[in-house]
């Protein structure tokens, strides 16, 4: 294979040309790097680089996994590498270095990985922009004036600019989705609990958190997930067992679905008129493809369950900086951490046990009455942002007010936080683009524990409307 056609072939395929004989990981992983090196000044995607690592990795005997080779990135929080640093986007933590791999980080070594580095996230992955203080804003491939989303902004951008065909992201309140969306990716926000979190999953906001892949092709998020898929043994809400390998669901025809369609948003706004068209023309594929698709709101207190959201948070935010407080052995200084993190952790550490313990309660009885919704339908249709990707600054947590920064996320991002409130799948599927060309990605969520469904209805979306072909400026 000549090493110009990298990039014509997902994780998949690449693992298939190492099988075959045709390329070897040496030559994948310094392919990776150098496409690191060339495009990494324009994006800012990779923020920590094992390349050395990388390369002995790859020379070494890989395990036969289905991605035997395949080089690969970590999102720089959540998870644990071990020898490498921990920055989850702050000074602050800077100089955290775990001494062991998560389990997740394990099952990717066994995939046959090779590790090459990580990639951006803001500031302990607040926001759903990716333009931290420490690290400094990642940008998209399509337009680099413009956000890549966040928090996983940094995996998107190194995935959308054809560095690697997939790589690590986790999602808290939409941050695979929203990047996926604002890159032209397939991105699955898995059911909670679906890939291990532990061995110390203190960090998942009780649930919210879960990490998977993002991917240019649904083949690739599918085979990752048959891999790493089943929690720990002493996982605490273990979703239900799959129905069959997911790789077999892509292959099956997901027959007549209803799926239910809202644009509603939090606020009450209305979504930008280019978000907008392509969820019409969603609605159109949808029903050509011989769907039941109808209009149907979820109509819940929105405010209500983003104030329980926003207590817990901050009490998780709080927590979280108080064990690292502990681990490092120094509270942080005031310029370790930016005014939107700060105003968290203050209002965290302000709130009683019993709005704590009501931000539980409020958010149990919500999720149950979101829940009930899917007894209606397999699956449900949103856009994955209100407007397309803005401009770098427009959001910006170093520079702005907290509540500014909290005012202008909430008229671009609203509609994905409820799923992670409820555990269940969903996913961003890169339908279309704005008109001056930014992806814009549409989300479909499906029933707890249910990616099945959304899998079958992926791969044939994809079958009907290819993304694969599209190519940003910075490619290649």
């Amino acid at each position: 294979m000549a090493i110009a056609e990298y990039d014509r072939y997902d994780a998949l395929g690449l693992a298939q040309l190492v099988k075959q004989g045709d390329v070897t990981p040496v030559e994948l992983t310094e392919e990776a790097i150098a496409r690191i090196e060339r495009h990494n000044p324009k994006i800012n995607a990779v923020i920590f680089k094992a390349y050395d690592e990388a390369r002995a990795t790859a020379k070494s005997k890989l395990p036969g996994g289905p991605f035997r080779g395949v080089p690969f990135v970590i999102k720089d929080i959540g998870v644990s590498v071990a020898g490498w640093p921990t920055t989850s986007g702050s000074a602050f933590t800077r100089d955290f270095v775990p001494k062991a791999d998560s389990e997740l980080i394990k099952r990717y070594r066994a995939a046959g990985l090779v590790f090459v580095g990580k990639t951006n996230t803001p500031e302990l992955g607040i926001t759903g922009t990716t333009e931290s203080r420490h690290l400094g804003p990642c940008r998209n491939p399509w337009n680099t004036d413009h956000i890549s989303g966040g928090s996983s902004g940094g995996t998107a951008a190194a995935v959308a600019a054809g560095i690697l065909p997939m790589a690590h992201g986790s999602d808290g309140l939409g941050s695979i989705r929203i990047p996926a969306a604002c890159c032209g990716l397939f991105g699955m926000k898995v059911t909670q609990y679906r890939n291990p979190g532990g061995p110390d999953d203190r960090n998942r906001a009780h649930g919210l958190v879960v990490d998977h892949v993002l991917t240019r092709t649904v083949r690739d998020s599918a085979a990752m997930l048959d891999w790493t898929g089943r929690p720990e043994d002493d996982a605490p809400y273990a979703p239900p067992p799959k129905a069959r390998p997911y790789m077999e669901e892509i292959e099956t025809k997901p027959g007549k679905l209803r799926i239910a369609c809202s644009t509603q948003t939090p606020l009450g706004i209305a979504p930008h008129e280019d978000v907008r068209k392509v969820f019409e023309e969603t609605v159109k594929l949808l029903e050509s493809l011989g769907h039941e698709v109808f209009a149907h709101d979820l109509s819940i207190d929105y405010r209500k369950l983003y104030r329980a959201q926003g207590w817990l948070s901050a009490a998780m935010m709080a927590a979280s900086i108080d064990y690292a407080s502990e681990t490092l052995g120094r509270k942080p200084k005031d310029d370790e951490l930016e005014p939107l993190t700060w105003a968290g952790y203050h209002a965290g550490r302000a709130l009683t046990g019993e709005q704590v313990g009501w931000a539980l309660q409020t958010l149990r009885i919500m999720t149950r009455e979101i829940l009930g919704h899917w007894r209606k339908f397999d699956a449900m249709l949103m856009p994955v942002t209100i407007a397309p990707p803005p401009r770098i600054g427009h959001i910006d947590p170093v520079n702005l007010e907290p509540k500014e920064v909290n005012r202008r996320q909430a008229r671009v991002f609203g509609y994905t936080p409820p799923f992670n409130l409820t555990g269940q799948p969903s996913m961003s599927v890169p339908l279309g683009m704005s008109s001056d060309q930014l992806p814009i990605g549409m989300m479909f969520t499906g029933r707890y524990g249910d990616e099945g469904t959304l899998y079958r209805l992926a791969a044939q979306l994809e079958q009907a409307r290819p993304w694969i072909g599209r190519r940003p400026p910075v490619w290649g």
